[in-house]
């Protein structure tokens, strides 16, 4: 054990050493969060029951309301649109002072963003055709590809964000948030058609993306409108609960007459404010936390991997899911339906395996997001001799270039 130590010590020392004076840690703290939040808040609110003989979709918020708050702490997404708008304006703004086209530059981001989509596109594709072929009903398959494609609607939308972030990146999020709420007055004041709440998946998401690039050009260098942020989100957010109808949870509830997130409502515009107020309250003391080596290493490893992350973690879970059919169909907190508190406790103890399993795909996946590795560069031969020297390579987790941890969350 001192011996895994001293050398995750070691690790962190480099990794620490590597990482540029001028970087602001605080923005891949941020990002780290926002992702890993998502991550457990999907193990913890997404259930799947042995149902009529298949695996059906449900949540502990459907069968608790009460558990609505939950939701307030794991639905992270405007954090992470905040700080992808932050760096896309700042890499945006560099590349062009660097002489670099908007073409090169988009598709550098975007590579690296959509390389491990595919990925999990072939797996699923196979395995799907092999549940099929096993005799699995359809239904099943359904319900284990809603939950690995659902994912991939933020991927489009923060994709089109960062192409667009030379047209946007001056944009002020008053714009975005006023067509949200027109949007909303539309459709429930109104009785406009379902349709135009479309609309607010872009103008919606566009919020928190501009603040995030106003904040790269220095507007939130003073403190004084982040607590505004905040204390005017949590304000808003509570009068449409309270006096607008909308629901409590900020994530979708199966068999709710109405979503907060699907597509997105006023009252999750103004939450994700109140996040962001918050997340930019927090600059300093995570600024501070990650001058620390072993703090800042595990931030920096998670951002090296962010898109696999995400992309695999529901994966992760129904393979725990599936596995545990083997012993058998009614495992607590597995396969039974979310609705005592029994449930809860028995969800906390499957998370380590969830993790397990996800460790496993990250593993096997992580190469398609961090792309192939160089070969290490032969030194030249000396004179006079018959071998060539080859360099000993830094390994990958630890070989950070100034921007490494940036692409890794916003190519």
């Amino acid at each position: 054990m001192s011996e895994l130590r001293a050398r995750w010590s070691a690790l962190a020392d480099r990794i620490d050493a590597g990482t540029p004076a001028t970087r602001d840690r605080s923005v891949d703290a941020l990002r780290a969060f926002a992702i890993l939040g998502v991550v457990l808040g999907h193990w913890l609110v997404t259930a799947l029951t042995t149902a009529d003989g298949g695996l059906r979709t449900t949540s502990p918020l459907a069968h608790m309301s009460e558990l609505a708050p939950v939701s307030w702490v794991f639905q992270t997404l405007a954090v992470f649109f905040l700080v992808g708008g932050h760096v896309g304006a700042q890499g945006y703004a560099s590349a062009r002072s660097r002489g670099v086209p908007y073409g090169t530059w988009v598709a550098r981001r975007l590579g690296r963003l959509f390389r491990p989509v595919a990925a999990v596109l072939v797996l699923w594709a196979v395995a799907s055709a092999g549940l099929l072929l096993g005799g699995v009903e359809p239904d099943t398959i359904r319900t284990l590809l809603k939950l690995v494609l659902s994912p991939l609607w933020f991927l489009l939308v923060f994709a089109a964000l960062t192409a667009a972030t030379p047209l946007v990146s001056r944009l002020g999020p008053v714009w975005p948030l006023a067509v949200v709420a027109a949007v909303d007055v539309w459709r429930f004041a109104f009785g406009g058609p379902e349709w135009i709440g479309w609309v607010n998946v872009a103008a919606g998401w566009l919020v928190p993306y501009t603040l995030g690039a106003a904040w790269s050009r220095g507007a939130f260098a003073r403190r004084a409108p982040a607590p505004l942020l905040l204390g005017g989100g949590v304000v808003a957010t509570a009068a449409l609960i309270l006096w607008g109808g909308y629901p409590a949870s900020m994530v979708g509830v199966p068999g709710a007459a109405l979503s907060n997130l699907n597509p997105p409502t006023l009252a999750a515009v103004t939450f994700g404010l109140a996040q962001c107020g918050l997340a930019l309250l927090l600059r300093e003391p995570l600024a501070r936390a990650m001058r620390r080596p072993r703090a800042w290493a595990k931030v920096a490893l998670v951002n090296l991997s962010a898109m696999t992350i995400f992309l695999w973690h529901q994966t992760a879970m129904m393979a725990v899911t599936a596995l545990g059919l083997l012993v058998s169909t009614d495992l607590p907190g597995l396969h039974t339906v979310p609705g005592s508190a029994g449930w809860i406790a028995a969800r906390l103890l499957w998370l380590p395996a969830f993790a397990a399993a996800l460790a496993i795909c990250w593993a096997a996946f992580r190469t398609y997001e961090q792309g192939a590795r160089p070969r290490p560069a032969r030194t030249p031969r000396p004179a006079g001799t018959g071998r060539t020297t080859r360099s000993v390579p830094i390994p990958r987790t630890v070989r950070l270039r100034p921007t490494a941890v940036k692409e890794a969350g916003h190519a």
